[in-house]
């Protein structure tokens, strides 16, 4: 397998790109498996000049896919985050963003068939165990790719990918408000610790002296606040159920300021010792949901609409990211279904090999 290279495609899932593989492909053994990865992608190097990541945790990911053998899904979708700069390669979180590809690649992979004008693929997020559903467009039995769908923080519009999630509360910590609060101090700092999707701590920015309208270059520089960030990400790990962090790429951490483009919150994203170019599909569901709760640091310099069907404008540091946040009072949270757009496209497809 490995003298005649690896099955490979890599492509590029909302603001994210990586590799995706089909599981066969992979050792079955996962410390077999992320060696291998580590390999392909060129880590630990801060270039990754001897693989294929793209020196940025935002390119440095990977997407392992199946058919499904569980009932009411179609493929099994498995995310890893292959650390830059160490030999790491973590499955503790989900990416929606990679996500936003799985559908495109099912079909291309000819795990689902795809019908005429829009197929609709059901993904078992193994990650989490949680259930998500991609719509995406299909003619003469492959993917579409062009199209008039744009997102911030890719140049190019393309087809739309329509990604619905009924189930993403609690999904790594058990419950949407791990603390049974949106409000809990650490380090002197007000924080909501929630997982809608993601393990995300939402803080306000002017807690650390900051505007909250940074540039990503100006925070990942300020080693001071970047110190006083991780003190509290390790002290928010366990309280999150999450265990030890300090060897995971969760919770991530996020500073909040009020809008400035019509949106209804600024972010700030650290992944968590990068700053997120613009912000992650997931930690956006989690920060908008945070500004549900009265008492999260986000909720006084949110500006919601009203309705029980709230289209949330996350903004970030390359535009913003919507998201329909539909609340329903039967629902873990008092929330129903989320929906988002998200684009795809397959950059190139063939074999990566490991020597």
């Amino acid at each position: 397998m490995m003298q005649n290279g690896i099955a490979c495609m890599m492509m590029r899932g909302g603001t994210s790109k990586g590799a995706y593989f089909l599981a066969d492909d992979l050792p079955s053994d996962s410390h077999e498996r992320d060696r291998l990865l580590l390999r392909i992608m060129g880590s630990p190097d801060p270039r990754q000049i001897d693989g294929i990541g793209g020196a940025d945790p935002l390119t440095s990911k990977v997407a392992v896919v199946r058919a499904s053998t569980r009932p009411g899904f179609d493929v099994d979708y498995l995310f890893l985050q292959v650390f830059v700069d160490q030999a790491l390669v973590s499955d503790s979180q989900n990416c929606g963003n990679i996500l936003a590809g799985i559908g495109a690649f099912a079909v291309e992979r000819g795990l689902v068939k795809a019908s005429d004008g829009e197929t609709a693929v059901r993904i078992y997020m193994e990650n989490t165990g949680q259930s998500a559903v991609a719509r995406i467009r299909t003619e003469n039995g492959r993917p579409v790719y062009t199209g008039d769908a744009s997102i911030d923080g890719v140049p190019w519009p393309a087809a739309p990918v329509y990604l619905t999630f009924t189930d993403a509360a609690g999904s790594s910590c058990g419950a949407l408000l791990p603390t049974g609060s949106a409000a809990t101090e650490i380090d002197g700092v007000t924080c909501t610790l929630i997982d809608n999707g993601m393990p995300v701590v939402v803080m306000r920015a002017a807690d650390f002296g900051l505007s909250g309208y940074e540039s990503r270059e100006d925070l990942e520089g300020n080693e001071k606040v970047k110190a006083r960030i991780e003190r509290i990400r390790l002290a928010a790990g366990p309280l999150m159920n999450l265990g030890d962090v300090t060897k995971k790429s969760v919770p991530k951490m996020t500073l909040v300021a009020p809008p400035l483009s019509g949106g209804a919150i600024m972010t700030r994203s650290f992944i968590p010792h990068r700053v997120h170019a613009s912000i992650g599909v997931f930690g956006a569901l989690s920060v908008a949901t945070a500004c549900m709760f009265p008492e999260s640091p986000a909720s006084a310099m949110a500006v919601l609409p009203a309705g029980d069907d709230n289209t949330v404008a996350v903004e970030h540091p390359t535009g913003q990211m919507e998201i329909l946040l539909r609340l329903d009072q039967n629902a873990p949270g008092g929330l129903g279904e989320c929906s988002f757009l998200r684009t795809a496209r397959k950059l190139f497809d063939g074999h990566v090999f490991e020597n």
